[in-house]
């Protein structure tokens, strides 16, 4: 039996093609395609003759929308009130899912799984009514929230020119923190006894287990949501779409994406909202390759 087997070579190769066959064209129908797609429309314009009235001509302009787009302040402001939020929102949302996570693998056993129900619900919740709900939480006038503390005397608008970043950041911690607990909690979980119970024999407490034994066996883990933490971050749009129905202070293009979509949609510039999107997908591969190379470096140590 065993020499029939060796006498068949490349059988395993084509075993493999042939299950992975199915992934692979659905990868290049849903993925490659439309990437190819946006970067062939951003090298084009289509322009009218007769003052808009004539027929519409295709132009190839190369790099042309590209730096119509980076030459757009709109745009350029777009990503620095992106970079604001991710400084702030990434290392917030990564310290309080470590932070949860820690203290949930040393809570009772029975307590644990209503905290992990508790803190993955928000998850559960789909991005568009959670923006809802906290755009309801942050309006004066109908907020029980703001009601309760001008009530003791404290004024405060969530939505103002300065704590509108800090209210987005706020909704999708509220989102994605359970979800990241998750991930490193089942980490935590495949965290050896046998070397806990050695810290804790030398006289190491739970502190001080957590930050110098735990947290580093865990930082694969960490590396992932860091990852995916940057990678969604460059994809904020719900949120801050949402808010600008309640606030004059989040404007059409207050972000990269939002502009896009503004292009699209609203101006019907489909190559510049190609040309938005291409430029956001490089910057999201370039952080992710940092990303990578940042967290494998610090692993290594």
């Amino acid at each position: 039996m065993n020499s029939a087997r060796r006498s068949l070579p490349g059988t395993g190769g084509r075993t493999a093609a042939l299950f992975l066959t199915p992934f692979l064209v659905l990868f290049a129908v849903t993925m490659i395609a439309p990437i190819a797609y946006a970067i062939g429309m951003s090298l084009f314009v289509e322009r009218r003759s007769g003052l808009g009235f004539g027929a519409t001509t295709t132009e190839f302009v190369g790099l042309g929308n590209y730096l119509s787009v980076l030459s757009d302040d709109t745009f350029t402001q777009g990503f620095g009130r992106l970079a604001l939020y991710c400084l702030i929102y990434v290392p917030t949302l990564l310290f309080a899912a470590l932070a949860l996570a820690l203290l949930l693998d040393a809570a009772a056993a029975r307590l644990r799984r209503m905290f992990q129900l508790l803190l993955f619900l928000p998850h559960a919740v789909p991005g568009v009514i959670a923006a809802l709900i906290w755009a309801y939480l942050y309006t004066p006038g109908v907020s029980p929230i703001v009601n309760v503390l001008a009530a003791g005397g404290i004024s405060i608008d969530f939505l103002s020119v300065h704590l509108v970043l800090p209210s987005i950041v706020n909704i999708s911690v509220w989102e994605w923190t359970g979800y990241n607990v998750v991930i490193l909690f089942t980490a935590l979980q495949a965290v050896p006894r046998e070397v806990l119970e050695a810290a804790r024999v030398d006289g190491a407490g739970e502190i001080r287990t957590a930050l110098s034994i735990k947290t580093p066996l865990v930082w694969p883990a960490i590396s992932v949501a860091l990852l995916f933490t940057v990678i969604g971050s460059l994809q904020l749009f719900t949120e801050p779409k949402i808010l600008s129905s309640v606030t004059t202070n989040v404007t059409s293009t207050w972000v990269p994406n939002m502009w896009a979509y503004e292009a699209a949609f609203v101006r019907n510039n489909l190559p510049q909202a190609a040309a938005a999107s291409i430029i956001l997908a490089l910057l999201a591969a370039v952080l992710s390759w940092f990303v990578t190379r940042f967290t494998a470096k610090e692993g290594q140590r």
